[in-house]
Order: C-alpha cells, then sequence, then structure tokens
C-alpha cells in the first residue's frame, strides 16, 4: 500500500524546523531551508500555532495535468514523481497546485515537490507529522 505525508498533529509543533532541515539535507544535499519540500509557517504570526504546506497527495494533481514536459507523472496513492532531466523549467506546475505547496529552485530551475518520502516525519521530534497508508 502507498503511503503520504500528513500533517495531522501540528498542534504540538513547536517550529524547531527540524523536518525542514532534515528534508533539504536528503533529497537535495543541502542545508538551506529554502530547499526543502515542506514549509513550517505561523500565517498569523510567532504567538500562532504553526502549519506545514506540503503536497496533499491529490489523486488527480494539476501539476502533473499542465506539466508539458511529462516531468511529472501520477504518483500511486496520490501526488507526483519528478524527472528532473525532462523539466523544463516552466514552472506550471508551481502556479498549478492548489495548496501552494510547489516551490521553486532560483540555482536548478527546477520545482521542489514532495516526494512523500517521510524524511520530515521520521526527524520531526514531536510527532507533528506522519505518513499514512493510502489506497494505490
Amino acid at each position: 500500500m502507498a503511503k503520504i505525508l500528513r500533517a495531522n498533529e501540528m498542534s504540538k509543533c513547536l517550529g524547531c524546523f527540524a523536518c525542514m532541515q532534515f528534508c533539504a539535507c536528503v533529497n537535495k544535499k543541502n542545508h538551506s531551508l529554502q530547499k526543502s519540500a515542506i514549509r513550517i509557517k505561523a500565517p498569523g504570526g510567532i504567538s500562532d500555532r504553526f502549519v506545514a504546506v506540503v503536497c496533499q497527495g491529490c489523486s488527480e494533481p494539476p501539476c502533473a495535468e499542465v506539466c508539458p514536459s511529462n516531468a511529472l507523472t501520477p504518483r500511486k496513492g496520490g501526488g507526483v514523481n519528478q524527472d528532473p532531466k525532462k523539466c523544463i523549467g516552466c514552472r506550471r506546475c508551481e502556479n498549478a497546485c492548489m495548496g501552494h505547496a510547489i516551490t521553486y529552485d532560483m540555482e536548478e530551475h527546477k520545482p521542489i515537490i514532495c516526494d512523500h518520502c517521510g524524511i520530515c516525519a521520521n526527524f520531526c521530534p514531536h510527532g507533528c507529522l506522519n505518513m499514512q497508508e493510502v489506497p494505490d
């Protein structure tokens, strides 16, 4: 069974950004939080609770539908698989994402998209994130 990332316990989040740090380190071999596919924000300011902005695992992902080079393909269980070699850097996927979860890497000229690997959930010290089984 496929798994997707869920941020079901964000009331426990202290804003340590460990999830972002490990995502960037493991997936992009970079220590910059800007390279992370998950973003932790406090929309109402630092005294507000934190929210996770991450791929929602759409079953029919609009980001893949608008990709002219087929660099994004629907993934079993939701979300997309990304083939960076096919990406032409058009940014259509970024604009199509309804959850605003896709960011753009200005150095690589490629989108940063969560692949639901679970690294962020594994390293969240407060159990805010988890991998949830979903039907294929």
